[in-house]
């Protein structure tokens, strides 16, 4: 698995580096679903064969009006399968039975989405602060049927420490969205005691495991752990950097109780439904 870009990068360039931003106009097309490749057997196996139905109408969703809207890179079409949707799919065998995952930077819906399509006893909230992005997860939820477990919320995790001083969710998700020491002091807030952060990463996660350890902790974090997803299906399979909340946030003050598999409802963040 190659380096993952930062989130903040993702308008301008996707997953390989080509241009993910809106398509210029009189720029060769591809033709969304007509382009995308068939799941592979494997996906039958990572989704079963009910929630790959599902699956396989959200690639659709990411192939023409993801694509449309600049959400992902001509160049990701083809590829969807196996370098997004089950490098995603996969990341569920972290998350406990009928847990609440907090996805941080959200894009397209990588990974929370394809979390909520994979697994059904989920509640998942999908945080995005960039409102064409937030518009599109909020058609793609409603079409896929999923309101009643999915919320979309339009803001970022730092913005969203103030509404939860105790955590938001026992599971944290996160894909290319920041070096791990500025990743941990956004997310870990958000994260409930002894719950988790999985963060989503490329070749470069022991490094960035070394160089930010002491950062990690300081923020409240256990020690980094290196987890390896979907051995059995992918190669390379999904790297993930798992840490748990084991300590205070530095800065959070007073309680507010979010019991495990409670959707979370901030009073001042701006909040979408499907």
């Amino acid at each position: 698995m190659t380096d993952l870009p930062e989130q903040t990068d993702r308008v301008a360039t996707g997953p390989d580096g080509n241009p993910s931003g809106p398509v210029p106009s009189g720029a060769p097309v591809p033709s969304g679903p007509a382009t995308l490749a068939s799941p592979p057997e494997s996906a039958r196996e990572i989704f079963g064969a009910e929630q790959l139905r599902l699956a396989v109408r959200y690639a659709g969703l990411l192939a023409s009006e993801g694509l449309l809207r600049g959400l992902i890179g001509p160049r990701e079409v083809p590829r969807l399968w196996e370098r997004h949707l089950l490098n995603c799919a996969v990341v569920g065998e972290l998350v406990p039975d009928g847990a609440t995952v907090l996805d941080v930077g959200s894009g397209a819906g990588l990974p929370g989405l394809v979390l909520a399509v994979a697994r059904p006893d989920l509640s998942v909230i999908l945080v995005e602060p960039l409102a064409r992005r937030t518009a599109f997860l909020v058609e793609a939820v409603s079409v896929l049927g999923l309101t009643d477990r999915v919320d979309v919320l339009r803001g970022r995790a730092e913005e969203l420490r103030r509404d939860f001083p105790d955590g938001a969710a026992p599971v944290v998700t996160a894909r290319a969205v920041a070096p791990l020491d500025r990743l941990a002091g956004w997310c870990l807030p958000l994260v409930e005691p002894g719950g988790r952060l999985l963060a989503m990463k490329g070749d470069s996660a022991g490094a960035e495991i070394t160089e930010h350890r002491s950062a990690v902790v300081r923020s409240g974090g256990g020690d980094p752990v290196l987890r390896r997803c979907g051995e059995r299906w992918l190669d390379p399979p999904t790297t993930v950097v798992e840490i748990e909340r084991a300590a205070p946030v530095p800065g959070a003050g007073g309680r507010r109780r979010s019991e495990r598999g409670d959707r979370v409802r901030p009073r001042s963040s701006r909040r979408t439904r499907g």
